[in-house]
Parts: C-alpha cells; structure tokens; sequence
C-alpha cells in the first residue's frame, strides 16, 4: 500500500504541461494572422520577440533555438510583410533569441539536476519508513502517512507492521517536531523497534528498548536538539489466538471498530518515551478479544487535532462508523473528510494505522 508522492509541479522539474509546448506556436500563429489583418501602418510583429524567452520554459536548447530562427526570419525579412526590423533592432531581438537558448539549456540541465535529487530523496524517505503491505501475517493492514512538510514522504510520525517469532507487532509514534527535522528520531525508533519485533519476547521490552535508543540519542553530543521524546502505542497480536495485546506510551487511545460501533481502547497510559520515566518495568499490557470483522485504529493527533474554521477538532470517532463502507478503504476514506473538515488538510504530519484479523490467514502476507 504505497503513500501518495506529491506532484513536484512543472517550477519543481516535472515535465512542462502540454499548453505550455503548444503555447509559444499558438502565440506566433495569432500575431502572424493578426498583423496580416491589421493595416501597414500598426506593427504588431515586435511582440514576437517575446516568444522566446517563453518558449525557453517548455523546450529544450535546440527546440528554442528552432522557435528562435523562426522569428528572426518573421521580422528581418520584409518581404514577408510581418515586420520592418534593420540594424539595432533586429540585433537586440537576436541577443533576446539567444538568451533564451541559454535560459532553455540551463532550466533543462537544472530539471534533470531536480529529478535525480528528488529520485534519490523519495528512495531514501521510503527505505526509513517503507508503505505497509496490505497482509503481515495474519494480520490485514490498511496505512495513510501525509507529512506536514510539501515535497516530503516522511516526517515526524511513523507507523510500521512486523512479523517475527512472538507474533505481528505494530507500532504507530509521534516524534517531538515535525517535519525533516524529525526524520533522524523516526528512523532511529523505527530501528529500535524492528530489532524488538525480532528479539524481544515480550511488548513491554519493545517499549523500553525504544526508551532507551532515545535517551542514548539525548545524551549523544552529535544531536543537534536535546531532550528528545516521542509518544507512541504498541499492538501484538500472537500467533494462534484472537487477541491483541497493547502497550501505550503517552499515546492517544486506539480505537475499536466493531459493528459499526466505535469505542476508544481502555489501555493503561504509560510515560512517552525518552523522558527516562520509566522507573520501574512497566505494567504488563492490555489484552482484548477480537471477533472476525473488527478492526483496530492507531493515529497520531494530526488527525485529531485538526481544526475546522470554527476552530473545533476533527471527532475521528463520530466519524468512522459513518466512513466504514466506503469503498475505498477506511483510510482514504478518513482523509478525504479529514481534508474536507480542515479546509486542505491539517498542518500536522497525520499517520492513520487500521488493523485486523485476516479471516482466512494464508501465511503469505509476511515480511
């Protein structure tokens, strides 16, 4: 289940719009027509130098060079009848025409520049915090990550789902910041954890695991911002049996969707993690039955914190119960209301995990 990549827009180097090519040609031949129309003594035929520099922004330094020739042959011909250029000024419109040449290899070598960048970033962002696959083991996964920064995939929320020896582990976090900033700590937790899901037996040594890395990154003189904290909330669902157990960690409460009927998750709070509160071991962790069909929510407060223009707070759990049928999954289906709600979006990074029970487990969604 991939994450939607932003359009980086025609300015960002993404190809230029099909307009944009037939543009300068549109332009040219309406000048022509119009000055043919018009009587000898209006000159309309100086607006083409205008073109070039236009068409140096959807084509490249041979195309511009090709439109370039083309007015300088429209206006230095007079036999042509479109224009009466001689001596200074037919060589200021070639300076133009020129420019522009420059101005079009330029902005080709830059968009191919902003290509590979942007290529080479979105492959890194993905490796820290990949999509989530629709089946890990047993367990049907339905993911929605939107970074609060433009341009970015990855920000300061994070969410993953792994398969290991104790069973499928979740966890849905929410860094301090947001944005790239916060890209170190997602990926230092993201770390933490897929070595838990591995090695530790129970989900409460996932938890301090996580605890730790952070107060080591805290306490490293190379980070840039000190006192690191993050909330977050662990699920595990055993192998064989139809439970899930939770651990939260300062993390807002996970919710139950069953029957169309939403209720939030009674889970004994912890301390977020990296504050080095965590004292004694903490409290074993919540067990709650599952029924075929029941899916469990993770969020972070981008979603529940998102406002609308009356200032009130997106109700996530009004809303499921009514999002539930839409064909689309539930979590589009959240953020496009979410969206709808808060004008555009929220400006928090948002990551929305659902969760269930596969009802004919294969054994072929691991990873």
């Amino acid at each position: 289940m991939r994450r939607r990549r932003e359009d980086p827009g025609w300015l960002g180097g993404a190809p230029p719009p099909r307009w944009a090519r037939f543009a300068p040609a549109v332009a040219l031949v309406v000048l022509v027509c119009a000055q043919r129309a018009t009587p000898g003594d209006v000159e309309l035929g100086y607006f083409l130098a205008g073109l070039p520099p236009v068409a140096a922004f959807a084509y490249g330094a041979a195309g511009t060079a090709v439109f370039a020739g083309l007015v300088l042959l429209l206006l230095g011909l007079p036999e042509i009848g479109i224009a009466h250029a001689r001596g200074s000024d037919l060589a200021t419109v070639a300076a133009i025409c020129l420019l522009s040449v420059v101005v079009a290899w330029v902005r080709k070598h830059r968009d191919a520049q902003l290509v590979s960048v942007r290529t080479v970033a979105e492959a890194a962002q993905l490796a820290v915090l990949p999509p989530v696959p629709e089946l890990v083991g047993d367990v049907r996964c339905e993911g929605l990550y939107r970074a609060a920064q433009r341009g970015t995939l990855v920000g300061g929320d994070l969410y993953d789902v792994r398969v290991g020896p104790f069973g499928v582990r979740a966890v849905v976090g929410d860094v301090q910041g947001h944005g790239l900033a916060a890209v170190g700590t997602v990926a230092s937790l993201l770390g933490a954890f897929r070595e838990g899901v591995l090695d530790d037996a129970e989900l409460t040594a996932v938890a301090a695991r996580l605890d730790r890395r952070l107060l080591a990154d805290s306490a490293a003189e190379s980070v840039a911002h000190a006192e690191l904290f993050a909330t977050a909330v662990l699920l595990e669902f055993p192998p064989g049996l139809d439970l899930v157990r939770i651990v939260s960690c300062g993390h807002p409460p996970a919710l139950l969707l069953r029957d169309f009927a939403v209720s939030e998750l009674d889970v004994e709070p912890g301390p977020p993690l990296g504050l080095g509160l965590a004292g004694p071991p903490p409290a074993a962790p919540t067990e709650l039955q599952v029924r075929p069909g029941d899916r469990v929510l993770l969020y972070t407060d981008g979603v529940t914190e998102a406002r609308d223009a009356t200032g009130h707070f997106y109700p996530l759990a009004a809303r499921v119960p009514v999002l539930a049928t839409d064909p689309a999954g539930l979590a589009r289906a959240v953020w496009r209301d979410l969206a709808s709600f808060s004008g555009g979006g929220p400006r928090d990074d948002v990551a929305l995990l659902i969760l269930s029970l596969d009802e004919e487990p294969d054994g072929g969604g691991a990873r």
